[in-house]
């Protein structure tokens, strides 16, 4: 049985995003952890709090054997990217995109 977790807008690009969301695809789940609690990204600390949130969605179920779960799904999609202005040389002003993401973990029974 599936067991989803989504995190919207995240105010993370999502090349970086989807660096760290390769290194987790198709492992099981205490695996990615331990994985994500020793990588040095910015957006690892964002995708496990999410790994997190998604095992503890799979606890409330009662049919879900917590210990067999892997992750079946991961996907970081881009979301609105917020646009902002800086100052340059002689009046000009340079477009500064803030860009964000939407991550969804699908976590399985193996």
């Amino acid at each position: 049985m599936e067991v989803r977790a989504r995190l919207k807008f995240a105010r993370l690009g999502p090349r970086k995003a989807r660096l760290v969301a390769d290194l987790i695809r198709g492992k099981r789940s205490e695996e990615a952890l331990n994985i994500l609690s020793f990588t040095k990204k910015a957006a690892a600390k964002i995708v496990l709090k999410l790994l997190k949130s998604a095992v503890a969605n799979a606890t409330q179920k009662k049919n879900i054997d917590v210990d067999r779960l892997f992750i079946k799904k991961i996907t970081v999609d881009q979301g609105p990217t917020m646009k902002r202005y800086q100052p340059r040389a002689l009046g000009r002003a340079t477009m500064i995109r803030k860009r964000t993401s939407h991550i969804t973990i699908i976590l399985d029974e193996a």
